[in-house]
């Protein structure tokens, strides 16, 4: 795949939102206007693709300056291509699911995908990421900062790779799964739907759904 795009509910009206500009046909409207969706911003600059508006439904940050642009407030009848700059991984779902954009993938320049590797929807690959044959990864999935995935991995949707996180060969990461800065997975292991995997920590075996699992060799930390 070449580098590029493959590509809530309203708080008090207290301080007034600001009118967001016209996507036009080639703007991306960015979905939050914190330090995830400043990456996101990069992400798109890098790709050339012009940003169109930056939208929050936190009335604190309305008016205030995203990467250059003026945040304003989410409308959720409003349409158009979109990604969720969003890194929390469960609010990432509630906006996917509540806002009627067309979302898009994103791949920044500096990343590597290979062609036989599938993005979903809603997808962003940051600087420094690797993505090796046949991996799969889902909709509204973070390959953050200089993460692996290595080949035949399979990615649920609306997971978050923190950066430096290293998949080895057909490992499984569940929806919605975090893996902390700088973890591991050997290959063919099996993280499950909504596990976390701390910082640092190297998973040498399957984590059941929901766990949270920290250190080396990785431990159950707590059960759901």
């Amino acid at each position: 795949m070449k580098p590029g795009l493959g590509v809530a509910s309203d708080r008090s009206a207290a301080h007034p939102a600001p009118a967001a500009p016209d996507e036009g046909p080639d703007g991306v409207v960015v979905i939050g206007a914190g330090g995830h969706a400043k990456v996101v911003i990069s992400t798109l600059t890098a790709c050339g693709t012009p940003v169109a508006a930056v939208l929050d439904d936190d009335d604190s940050k309305w008016g205030t300056d995203a990467q250059g642009m003026r945040v304003g407030r989410i409308e959720r009848a409003r349409g158009g291509r979109g990604i969720v700059g969003i890194g929390d991984n469960a609010q990432r779902r509630e906006m996917a699911r509540a806002l009627g954009f067309e979302w898009q993938t994103a791949v920044h320049p500096a990343a590597y995908v290979h062609a036989s590797a599938k993005l979903g929807r809603g997808t962003v690959v940051f600087a420094g990421a690797v993505v090796q044959p046949d991996a799969v990864i889902g909709d509204h999935v973070i390959v953050n900062t200089g993460a692996t995935v290595d080949h035949d991995c399979v990615i649920g949707d609306f997971a978050h790779l923190a950066p430096g996180v290293h998949l080895a060969g057909a490992v499984q990461v569940g929806e919605g799964a975090f893996l902390g800065i700088g973890s591991v997975v050997c290959p063919g292991v099996k993280i499950g739907r909504w596990a976390r995997l701390g910082a640092g920590a190297v998973a040498i075996r399957d984590l059941a759904d929901g766990v949270v699992a920290v250190g080396v060799p990785a431990a159950e930390l707590r059960r759901p």
